[in-house]
């Protein structure tokens, strides 16, 4: 299935991590709060992207293996990662953004800077989390 980008919602410890959109000319939702990710290269796939991506942008080393979750939506992929929460002293922020910080699913949901349909694809995992908590349970 073909995409254009694709978007890491990765966890340090209980926290989201999420990163200021600058105000490039053309760009989506400019200032609003992202997630790593960004567009395709070339033939890569949809989980190449989403880390390489989040490689570039903050510096993190997730593999493939670590995704929990995946979701489509529109020509975007939505994926999803936990990494310790002390592996925030790791980050080393790119070039892209104002900046970085965490802040629990909850805040990001509750926010008006929040891009509205990454809002959905968050509480998406986020009930998929808790229905295989219970399961394992």
């Amino acid at each position: 299935m073909s995409y254009e980008g694709a978007k890491l919602m990765l966890f340090l410890g209980d926290e989201l991590l999420v990163i200021r959109r600058d105000h490039t000319p053309g760009i989506p939702w400019p200032g609003y709060l992202d997630f790593p990710g960004g567009g395709k290269e070339g033939d890569e796939a949809p989980e190449d992207c989403a880390l390489r991506e989040t490689r570039e942008e903050v510096g993190l080393s997730v593999t493939a293996d670590m995704l929990q979750w995946k979701q489509m939506h529109g020509t975007s992929w939505f994926f999803a990662a936990r990494l310790p929460a002390d592996r925030a002293h790791d980050i080393v922020f790119g070039d892209e953004g104002y900046g970085w910080m965490t802040i629990t699913p909850a805040e990001y949901v509750a926010r008006d800077d929040a891009i509205p349909h990454f809002k959905m694809m968050l509480e998406a995992y986020i009930a998929f989390a808790e229905a295989r908590r219970r399961a394992d349970h």
